[in-house]
């Protein structure tokens, strides 16, 4: 597996594209591009992993909760038939932030920054 860091349009989103299967094997290379993106709002863009097991999942969730605790913005991105059955079977689709695209969590995230600034 393979993961490219990009940044989104706004400037203040990392966007972690994987791309190879996420498995317990492979892990250690999501986990190496999380800390690299530590301090940013988050996607993940799974579009590229054709797999996705349990432990990829976990850490997943961890990241999203991290996320959460610190205040930072969280989604997944490019769900693929596959991986939505996953989060489907494991209930986590209903409270996993997740959108099509980068660029619509993206937006998203402006909106919520922007929303809390003038609150």
């Amino acid at each position: 597996m393979e993961v490219r860091i990009g940044k989104a349009a706004s400037g203040n989103t990392a966007i972690l594209q994987l791309h190879g299967p996420l498995t317990l094997a492979t892990l250690h290379l999501l986990e190496d591009a999380l800390k690299a993106a530590a301090g940013w709002d988050l996607v993940i863009d799974v579009a590229g992993a054709p797999y996705v097991d349990s432990a990829g999942l976990g850490t997943i969730l961890r990241q999203w909760s991290d996320s959460s605790k610190s205040g930072k913005l969280f989604a997944v991105v490019g769900v693929t038939p596959r991986i939505a059955m996953l989060l489907e079977i494991t209930k986590v689709n209903t409270i996993l932030p997740a959108f099509a695209t980068a660029e619509e969590a993206d937006r998203n995230f402006s909106a919520a920054r922007s929303a809390a600034a003038r609150a």
